[in-house]
């Protein structure tokens, strides 16, 4: 009987040891991912954006990030880096290079390499030429009210945590406010929105003939005899409709973005590894995969000439338009992780959107060809609701109340650039208005932007 009992017990024990073993495989996964974002997201937020270690203790604890408190993280300030790990398991380092920012050790530490710091802005000159130490501000104004109200939490349940808001019209700031800790010289990450500043790189290069939007054959992986992805156009990659199979769920710790982003060293050869699921041209999908080849695109294009990758945006654009604070980081493999990884203050994001409100002009200088902005507001037929151009949005999502009532009010030749987080830059050129805010929104659905941009156009006579 026992004989039995013991033999009829071991398919359930062996069972459970299955399902343990398996749980524990998928946890060390997922905690390679954890340990790659805490160690990316302190080592930025300490030697990008100058901030204090408490502080961001604080940001990649909350929420829904709380089993992050899970991870140890200990700072070398003289080595400029921060290494995470799980009791002293799956360990990541991120390491910090001037001008270049953080980059995860994935396979070996970064190259030693640096760029120059920027000539400082003129304190003296108004903005966005120079740089005024503070704005005027009329604390009576409809304006100033709603701009206030930006930093207050309505719902305790799901925190705004707005950072900075700055409010641009006619090539002025006539609005801006910081949460305590933050300020005007405060580069503060972009997210996603970083994907609209990849494709005006693009589009330089395009300017200059380096690129063709028509081009074809993009990579050395896609020349292949036979292989159907020598079809995909630099078009298709703009207009995130390249067919290439990439799953961009936040919501999964294991997910195609995450693990494109935190646990590979090259985000363009992750990506560009995937089969064609549809024809290129054919169907709509968000990827940050398609914007990392682009990244790649941008390097191969670049060094063809003998030219350096990692100055160009700088040189190309970041200077040129005084967008001093920028800065776009790369992985470890070298190329910029133009999907996610950049940051500037809420000032430059204002910058980069007023060159979009000038058709591509700044101070009397062609930056963009003639057409680009149009082509990057053009909708893109394959996506439903032409809500997406070419790397900008031309509608709100439904968790930044693109579907409320309040979205009804927004003209209807507004552009958006939106990150993770509720990072917002909007454009609205009919209005001459551009729109900075940015925060911590770990709720994305927390920031009503669509209500926000309604109260600011209301409470702005027309021009």
């Amino acid at each position: 009987m026992l004989l039995c009992g013991t033999f009829l017990f071991w398919p359930a024990s062996a069972l459970l040891c299955a399902a343990a073993a398996w749980g524990a495989a998928y946890f060390f996964r997922i905690a390679a991912i954890a340990t790659a974002y805490k160690a990316k997201v302190l080592c930025s937020g300490l030697f990008v954006s100058g901030r204090r270690p408490e502080s961001l203790i604080d940001d990649v604890s909350a929420d829904s990030y709380r089993i992050l408190r899970l991870f140890r993280a200990d700072v070398d300030r003289e080595r400029r880096a921060v290494r995470a790990s799980f009791l002293g398991l799956r360990s990541r380092t991120a390491v910090f290079r001037p001008g270049l920012g953080a980059t995860l050790a994935i396979g070996s530490m970064p190259e030693e390499r640096t760029l120059p710091a920027p000539a400082p802005a003129d304190p003296n000159r108004p903005w966005p030429e120079g740089e005024p130490a503070a704005m005027p501000k009329d604390e009576e104004s409809p304006l100033f009210r709603v701009v206030r109200a930006a930093f207050t939490e309505p719902d305790r349940r799901k925190l705004r945590r707005a950072r900075a808001v700055v409010v641009v019209r006619d090539g002025r700031i006539i609005a801006e406010r910081y949460a305590p800790g933050f300020g005007p010289a405060t580069p503060l990450a972009g997210w996603s929105m970083a994907k609209s500043v990849l494709a005006a790189l693009a589009g330089i290069l395009v300017r200059e003939g380096r690129l063709s939007i028509a081009g074809k054959g993009l990579l050395p992986e896609w020349t292949g005899p036979g292989d159907p992805r020598a079809a995909i156009a630099l078009d298709d990659l703009l207009r995130m409709r390249s067919g290439l199979e990439f799953a961009e769920v936040y919501t999964d710790p294991l997910s195609d973005v995450t693990r494109m982003l935190f646990a590979s060293r090259s985000a363009a050869a992750f990506a560009s590894a995937k089969r064609l699921c549809a024809e290129p041209g054919a169907v709509w999908a968000y990827s940050s995969g398609a914007t990392n080849i682009l990244s790649r695109i941008l390097r191969l294009a670049l060094e063809r000439d003998g030219e350096d990758h990692l100055s160009f945006p700088r040189r190309a654009l970041f200077d040129r338009i005084g967008m001093r604070t920028a800065v776009l980081e790369p992985d470890p493999a070298g190329d910029f992780v133009g999907s996610s990884f950049m940051f500037a203050s809420a000032r430059d994001w204002a910058r980069f959107g007023l060159l979009f409100a000038q058709d591509g002009v700044w101070a009397g200088n062609r930056i963009l060809s003639e057409g680009w902005v149009s082509y990057s507001v053009e909708p893109t037929p394959q996506c439903s609701g032409l809500r997406y151009g070419a790397h900008w949005w031309l509608k709100l999502t439904k968790e930044l109340g693109g579907e409320s009532p309040a979205a009804a009010k927004i003209p209807a030749d507004a552009f958006f650039a939106l990150g993770h987080e509720g990072q917002t830059l909007t454009v609205i050129p009919s209005r001459k208005l551009v729109v900075v805010r940015l925060g911590l929104s770990v709720h994305v659905d927390a920031w009503d932007h669509a209500g926000f941009l309604a109260d600011v156009l209301g409470a702005l006579p027309n021009l």
